[in-house]
């Protein structure tokens, strides 16, 4: 059972700016849980070669550490949000930390790829636990109009920081070497991380227990019901019963493609073609500090003019980004495809986990995110599996993009179809 830290039902408000120290807090864990997984974006593929034995070839091999990242957050997003009702949020987001801390001496002994493997699944528990906590925790303290917002500015968060930690990573690895440069910076992000989670976050379940109260009290009495719902009923509304949350889920999972060939392919690709890892990092970091600062305009901005029309035009510009790239050459136009991604995937990323919010009834929000988070982690598994398969199968990185912007334009045209026009 949660054990509330005792707070006074007159200071139990929500708003941003009613609870701004916390809800900064909590933007800072999520800025130091997108280091975390930002660190592992260019290096490691980029060095998957010649620093852990992998051949150039095979590409398969090099999509199992996103694959088994993917799954394991997959079903810890799945998990987070019952954990949390249980054992509240601050208790989950202090075990993520915790749970993290062999990766850094991982990554600075390991031996073989499979040692690699191992490091992300602590990585994908950590994601899982960490990142759902803090967004669940700013969604409580805010206002209920607010969600648009709240996941625009958690995504800034996270994704500039996974741009920062790419690039900064790189030169690390240039300095120090790669082992003690990623041993380095991964443990003193880690730990700051533990630090902070213990000894600054409050628990925020009595917000999120006055959010349920006020959705209830505004319902009419005969849609009032105390029926208590278990997670595989939830999964089943979220995954097979309604049309809407289904549209938002598959895009969920779809638009992990794009990721995914960031992560895996991007890399490998852009050293492929004559560049250092430094130059790699440079490009792949625009994508992401773009993706993470548009998020700022993008969030606020679906509260205004309603959320489908960002999705959709999102999904469809990481689509023709993704295309592009194989079809230009040099770093300037690269330089602006990458931003182009990151344009579409800030108009697609805090929007779907709002429109989610939307449809999710108040005592089932964490839950039904968990389960838009479920599919849409699972999109690294699938998508890096179909993308590994394919690279091995023709023996070059080129059918990973024609799948992967296919995938995006199908899955913009589905939710196009499928998602209401009202989406606010």
């Amino acid at each position: 059972m949660i054990k509330h830290e005792q707070q006074s039902s007159d200071l139990i408000q929500h708003g941003i700016r009613n609870n701004q120290v916390q809800f900064s807090l909590h933007l800072i864990q999520v800025f130091l849980v997108g280091l975390t997984i930002g660190m592992t974006r260019v290096v490691i593929p980029g060095l998957a070669e010649t620093e852990f034995g992998l051949s150039a070839q095979s590409f398969f091999l090099l999509t199992s550490f996103v694959i088994v990242f993917g799954m394991v957050k997959a079903i810890m997003n799945l998990l987070a949000g019952k954990l949390s009702d249980s054992y509240g949020r601050k208790s989950i987001l202090v075990s993520g930390w915790l749970i993290a801390l062999p990766i850094p001496f991982i990554l600075l002994y390991a031996p073989s790829w499979n040692w690699i493997i191992l490091a992300t699944v602590f990585l994908g528990l950590n994601q899982g636990l960490c990142w759902s906590m803090a967004l669940n925790s700013k969604l409580d303290l805010a206002k209920s109009t607010q969600k648009g917002l709240v996941n625009g500015l958690n995504e800034f968060a996270g994704y500039a920081a996974v741009g920062i930690a790419g690039l900064v990573t790189a030169y690390f690895v240039t300095w120090f070497g790669s082992r003690i440069g990623l041993f380095y910076f991964s443990l003193t992000v880690i730990s700051l991380g533990l630090i902070l989670s213990k000894f600054t976050i409050i628990e925020t379940a009595p917000w999120a227990k006055l959010h349920h109260h006020e959705a209830v009290k505004n319902k009419p009495k005969d849609q009032q019901s105390n029926e208590t719902k278990t997670l595989a009923q939830l999964f089943k509304l979220g995954s097979l019963e309604s049309r809407p949350l289904i549209a938002l889920n598959q895009a969920g999972l779809v638009e992990k493609f794009t990721d995914a060939i960031v992560w895996i392919f991007l890399p490998v690709y852009f050293i492929s073609q004559g560049l250092k890892l430094v130059e790699a990092g440079a490009i792949i970091a625009i994508y992401g500090i773009v993706w993470g600062g548009s998020q700022l305009i993008t969030g606020p901005l679906s509260d205004k003019i309603g959320r489908k029309g960002l999705i959709v035009w999102g999904m469809w510009f990481c689509g023709l980004g993704v295309l592009s790239i194989p079809l230009s050459n040099g770093v300037t136009l690269w330089s602006l495809e990458t931003a182009f991604i990151g344009i579409g995937m800030a108009m697609v990323y805090p929007n779907l986990g709002a429109a989610v919010g939307d449809f999710a009834p108040a005592q089932y929000q964490a839950s039904l995110i968990g389960v838009y988070r479920f599919w849409r982690d699972s999109g690294y598994a699938f998508g890096a599996l179909v993308m590994g398969l394919m690279a091995q199968w023709s023996q070059n990185l080129l059918m990973p993009f024609w799948f992967v912007a296919s995938a995006m334009l199908i899955s913009g045209l589905w939710v196009q179809i499928w998602l209401p026009k009202e989406v606010k």
